[in-house]
């Protein structure tokens, strides 16, 4: 819970992580070889061996992250991060991948876990099975949960900031969302669990869904689609309500360093425990999630740029008064980029907007979730190919609860 993480000492969970860190890099930017570089390979190949860790501070020991929450009840700017990935080759054409997280001291948790099945050895079509990696959207595929591929430290939006609806409990009223505004980080509704947790994001950065997936590419095309247990702003391991989700991208690349790609999705994400409350019997398909994403990346010599937009839905059930009719939408829009302007260093920065439709409370229509706009620019330093250093400002504009927020970041990375 939050207040659980606000009672954590700062500088026990991160400065002394951090030093420990640096020290451990203190030999390899000196020029030695004592810690690897690479993936480590064992039994002739067929096993590979991967680690990274990840050390964020920043200038606001006192903030409860009113921005930069996460579903993991951590603070995005403030991490220590350990994750551990193992690629076992059972076969040619067969191969068990898995890694494993952990984030300011919690017990590691499994961040995938998958067969991947690769029938033909002469066509680009493989099929993963397990807790597999995401399949809508740009952000997720890149490189970002070791951040080698992320230009700045925080996170786009629509992949981090949660906002006030959840899986396990809904609204009776529209006043009831509307009182909400801006509590992501401990949302409370009268149907559904009483425990105090966090909303869900549009899309979910910090954790993989478990199904099956294929993917494919021919000539300048790629193509991926799955069937999912959760939703995108929920994934889960244990199915909570019967139902499924299907999700797709279809990416064209006409030339170097050009990609766009147009990706969707729908799934039920209510849970059984909500629905059994409800004042009539309801199906559960009528409580979905649909989303749609558009992403494009241009990359040319030292200069590399992104956008992206989010679109997503979610239908609750009509039951008080003021009723919520149909759907709760939000959408969002980033736009980041990176220029090295000397070799190992470079400049980066990111825009994101989030905004939400409004709806009519029985005093006053307003946005259902108080919209969001950040920018963060900075810049870093490569010591070695792997291992970076960031320095980046993020300040956040928001139309309810906390408004403003400035804030000061440092990162230093390592990964093999």
């Amino acid at each position: 819970m939050i207040e659980r993480s606000m009672q954590r000492p700062f500088g026990t969970l991160v400065r002394r992580p951090l030093l420990v860190v640096l020290a451990a890099l203190a030999p390899s930017v000196a020029g030695a070889q004592g810690i690897p570089s690479r993936p480590i390979t064992l039994a002739g190949g067929r096993v590979t061996l991967g680690g990274d860790v990840t050390v964020a501070v920043s200038s606001n020991d006192d903030d409860p992250a009113w921005f930069n929450y996460t579903g993991y009840e951590h603070n995005a700017l403030r991490l220590l991060r350990l994750g551990a990935a193992a690629d076992v080759r059972l076969a040619p054409q067969v191969s068990i991948l898995a890694q494993l997280v952990s984030e300011n001291r919690d017990g590691p948790r499994i961040h995938a876990l998958y067969v991947r099945v690769r029938p033909w050895t002469n066509r680009a079509f493989d099929l993963q099975v397990g807790r597999i990696p995401p399949t809508f959207g740009a952000f997720a595929r890149h490189s970002y949960a070791t951040g080698t591929d992320n230009p700045v430290i925080g996170y786009p939006l629509a992949y981090q900031y949660l906002t006030s609806l959840r899986a396990d409990a809904v609204p009776a009223t529209a006043d009831d969302l509307l009182a909400n505004r801006a509590e992501g980080w401990r949302p409370s509704f009268p149907i559904g669990s009483r425990v105090a947790a966090t909303g869900v994001p549009l899309v979910t950065a910090f954790e993989w869904d478990t199904g099956i997936q294929g993917r494919m590419a021919w000539r300048t095309i790629e193509f991926s689609a799955a069937l999912t247990t959760g939703t995108l702003s929920e994934p889960r391991v244990r199915d909570n309500n019967g139902g499924k989700q299907i999700a797709g991208r279809l990416a064209w690349r006409p030339g170097p360093g050009l990609v766009a790609g147009v990706s969707g999705a729908r799934g039920e994400y209510i849970a059984d425990a909500v629905t059994s409350l409800l004042p009539m019997a309801t199906s559960r398909s009528a409580f979905v999630q649909r989303a749609w994403g558009l992403d494009l990346e241009y990359s040319r010599g030292h200069f590399l740029a992104r956008g992206e937009g989010v679109v997503s839905e979610w239908r609750l059930p009509v039951i008080g008064t003021p009723p919520l009719h149909g759907t709760l939408q939000a959408w969002s829009i980033s736009a980041e980029g990176r220029y090295a302007f000397w070799p190992g260093a470079f400049a980066a920065g990111r825009y994101d907007y989030l905004g939400f439709n409004r709806i009519r409370g029985t005093a006053t229509t307003l946005a259902w979730d108080a919209p969001v706009a950040r920018v963060e620019v900075g810049g870093g330093y490569y010591v070695q190919r792997n291992v970076v250093g960031k320095l980046t400002y993020q300040h956040n504009w928001r139309e309810a609860g906390v408004r403003r927020l400035g804030i000061w970041s440092a990162q230093v990375q390592y990964w093999f």
